[in-house]
């Protein structure tokens, strides 16, 4: 009987491996295969992910320069509406040039001098005096000295200095009055020498009916 059962049972032992052996290796396969499967799904969301910020990336480029491209347009739509109710306004009745050949205006500076106060005083008397609605323009100007930002904007400083002392001192309402920065772009003379830049850090004001 011994002789009969134990060749069976290692028999059935042997089967039996075979089959776990065979069982492990499907179940080993098919982890495999789903790792493979997760893995390329991970490289293709990463994929479309880098893809997405790209296009994130190139939507915040577009939209900056959209608006950067809005308010130059607007601007310059500002500025032409400017244009148009300054020649609505009428013909330039007055100038008085502020700078250096009559007035102070030192170097990286914009305060209104006691000079620069008594010239306009004296050209906005008569006007106070006859009760005349006139507008004013108050332009900035600088030498060349310097980044053109910065210039552009301390021509701007000048010129609201200038406005402040007329609304403050001389109680010209800020509704008639209008300022504009020219900065380096319109020089009397060129930047050659001191005394050359030295006319053109100036304000002018032109007086409008």
């Amino acid at each position: 009987m011994k002789t009969i059962v134990l060749p069976m049972l290692a028999a059935a032992v042997a089967v039996s491996g075979c089959a776990t052996h065979k069982y492990v290796n499907r179940e080993v396969g098919e982890i495999n295969q789903k790792v493979d499967n997760l893995s390329g799904e991970m490289e293709k969301t990463q994929e479309r992910v880098r893809k997405n910020e790209t296009r994130i990336d190139e939507v915040d480029k577009n939209a900056q320069t959209g608006i950067t491209d809005a308010k130059g347009s607007a601007q310059q739509a500002m500025k032409r509406a400017t244009d148009a109710e300054r020649a609505a306004k009428g013909k330039l009745l007055y100038t008085v040039t502020l700078s250096n050949d009559k007035v102070t205006f030192p170097l990286n500076h914009a305060e209104v001098s006691p000079e620069a106060q008594a010239l306009i005083d004296e050209a906005v008397a008569k006007f106070k005096a006859e009760n005349r609605g006139v507008y004013f323009e108050i332009e900035g100007h600088t030498d060349s000295t310097g980044p053109a930002e910065y210039n552009q904007k301390l021509g701007l400083e000048r010129a609201e200095a200038v406005r402040n002392y007329l609304h403050d001192k001389q109680e010209i309402a800020l509704n008639r009055m209008e300022v504009i920065s020219y900065g380096e772009t319109r020089p009397v003379v060129d930047n050659n020498t001191k005394d050359h830049r030295a006319q053109n850090r100036r304000v002018v004001i032109k007086v409008l009916e």
